[in-house]
């Protein structure tokens, strides 16, 4: 994520702000041009009628600081226009859920517009449109829960909106033995099965996928059921970048892709405050969004997670990135690397 300025004053601007604190004007995120804007409700005297542009809808009811595209027909900005389904905003907490459901989705967003992937919506084929449910655990009529699971299927992702709570998704990390469990990482994952349709299926690699990630066509469910039973392999740490990963090759897919984008936007995160910038192997460097060089990232991005594994320790803090990139891990995300950077799906 990099940093960003009041259109105004020129006071730094958090991607998750809607004002300015300096200068007190409201302020609103244009995917297109990767920039902040006034709002068209709240524009300074004299300002520069092209910076103005319309709110999204979500803006007043939870807080969506995205702006709606110039020329747009929807009253939703670029992020939230995914949506299909939200909570049921009769239960007050579920205002909160979704919030944050849709705050960690324009972190996504911001990632899949910075790597110029496809965004298919609503009037394309339907099986091509990603589109976003968010769903609570009901009590059925029968008095059994009928829970929703959180996954990916034909383009809908389907997240269950507990895991908004800390607590919730703390436990379940805790209970599946994950490093760590946060909304972005779960939107992250998910959309990589999206794209695995996209980008790989679609797009003619499936063979070159099979090389690297295994055969997808071995049973689903009772992979997944094995691995709920049995656990990773003894070894796992050689070949996945998480014990799930290690459960079928779509969910080794996923989860290698979820890692790619940890570390392409940590790396941005790190540039703009002038940490671990890259070192550019020749010509000149675009950022880690723009870089085609895989061997760059990873280069900056070791060392740099070495650095903030030893700034938490020294304050009684776990790693930041309790993770080891393989040679085979590394080769899984360089061919994720390659997908994004090569697609022309």
């Amino acid at each position: 994520m990099r940093r960003y300025n009041c259109p105004n004053c020129a006071n730094e601007v958090h991607f998750e702000n809607t004002t300015c604190v300096k200068c007190n004007l409201n302020l609103g995120y244009l995917s297109s041009a990767d920039q902040f804007n006034f709002a068209v409700a709240d524009s300074p005297s004299g300002s520069d009628a092209s910076r103005l542009e319309l709110d999204c809808t979500n803006r007043n009811l939870i807080g969506c600081n995205w702006l709606v595209q110039p020329n747009d027909t929807s009253p939703y900005c670029t992020s939230c226009r995914h949506t299909l389904i939200i909570p049921d905003l009769s239960t007050p907490q579920n205002i909160d859920r979704w919030a944050r459901l849709e705050r960690a989705k324009r972190m996504l967003f911001y990632a899949l517009l910075k790597f110029q992937l496809p965004l298919p919506e609503q009037g394309e084929a339907p099986s091509k449109w990603l589109r976003f449910e968010f769903k609570a655990d009901l009590l059925a009529f029968n008095g059994q829960q009928a829970n929703v699971m959180t996954g990916h299927e034909g383009g809908l992702i389907t997240i269950n909106i507990a895991e908004a709570d800390d607590d919730v998704r703390e436990h379940h990390r805790v209970a599946m033995g994950e490093p760590y469990r946060t909304l972005i990482g779960h939107f992250r994952h998910e959309v990589g099965h999206y794209y695995w349709d996209r980008l790989v299926a679609d797009a003619g690699q499936v063979d070159q996928f099979r090389t690297m990630f295994g055969d997808e066509r071995i049973a689903y469910p009772e992979a997944l059921q094995r691995h709920y039973e049995s656990g990773a392999p003894l070894g796992w740490e050689r070949l996945y970048v998480s014990s799930y990963a290690s459960s079928h090759p779509w969910e080794d897919f996923a989860e290698t892709w979820a890692h790619y984008f940890h570390i392409v936007d940590g790396l941005e995160t790190a540039q703009s405050y002038a940490i671990g910038a890259p070192t550019p192997s020749g010509g000149v460097y675009r950022g880690p969004y723009a870089s085609k060089n895989f061997t760059e990232l990873i280069n900056a991005w070791v060392p740099l997670t070495i650095a903030m594994n030893a700034m938490n320790r020294s304050i009684g803090n776990s790693d930041f990135y309790p993770f080891v990139l393989s040679d085979a891990i590394s080769a899984k995300l360089q061919f994720v690397h390659n997908l994004i950077h090569h697609s022309d799906a």
